[in-house]
């Protein structure tokens, strides 16, 4: 494995607290991700906003507009998640498809490619840059333009289920499932965007929880307890 795409979800980082940032929590993930890039793995990442913003909930927002909003939120994410990162002794580039004066750069594969090149983490803020296209679509196409070769989604819950684990508490969770029985059985492990987007080129996902211990390392190198999303 020489190229992945790691999306955090924005409520992970925030830990118990549910908003902003737990710093113990995404200093934990900076110690991983560098032990993946001392061993030569070149690593992406996607951060969502939901520790910041969830405005397809109110209605008194227009959805163009609370769309945008939450593009910036994953902008602040990456900012602040890749100092973090610079601070355990990483280099990082944040990467958007809009231009934000000098706090990131424009997003371009030959540029992404050219850190990473350098052993630099890239972060890729601001989803695909368009309202009603989720982060979980921004993800996905990121990954099919860098070329990576699996996406690591990093959740609150350890993998994929065949209903909601937090209100059915039978649910039974898979080890192993094609992005097709996902689009089937609509399982939301992203949205059916993302989803089909995944499986028209061919993109695997691996999702693991977040919280459970050394879990990114783990499920690199071959400790993997969550779900292997097939295609």
């Amino acid at each position: 494995m020489k190229r992945i795409l790691l999306k955090l979800s924005g409520e992970a980082l925030a830990g118990d607290k549910k908003t902003g940032f737990d710093e113990p929590t995404v200093k934990d993930v900076a110690l991983q991700v560098k032990q993946l890039v001392d061993d030569g793995i070149e690593v992406g990442i996607v951060i969502g906003g939901g520790n910041f913003w969830r405005g397809r909930s109110s209605d008194s927002i227009d959805r163009t507009k609370a769309d945008q909003i939450g593009m910036l939120a994953t902008i602040m994410n990456c900012i602040y998640v890749s100092e973090i990162f610079r601070s355990v002794g990483m280099m990082t580039n944040v990467l958007t498809p809009f231009e934000c004066g000098s706090f990131t750069k424009l997003f371009s594969k030959d540029r992404a490619n050219k850190y990473f090149e350098k052993g630099q983490v890239v972060f890729f803020a601001g989803g695909t840059g368009h309202p009603y296209f989720s982060t979980d679509t921004g993800v996905v196409l990121r990954a099919v333009e860098v070329e990576a070769d699996v996406i690591l989604l990093a959740k609150a819950i350890d993998g994929v289920y065949d209903s909601d684990p937090k209100i059915n508490p039978a649910a039974v969770k898979y080890d192993e499932i094609t992005i097709d029985e996902v689009v089937a059985r609509n399982l939301q492990v992203m949205d059916m965007t993302a989803s089909i987007l995944a499986r028209d080129n061919k993109m695997p996902m691996w999702v693991f929880g977040l919280n459970e211990e050394n879990s990114i390392v783990n499920t690199v190198k071959g400790k993997f307890t969550g779900t292997k999303v097939t295609v």
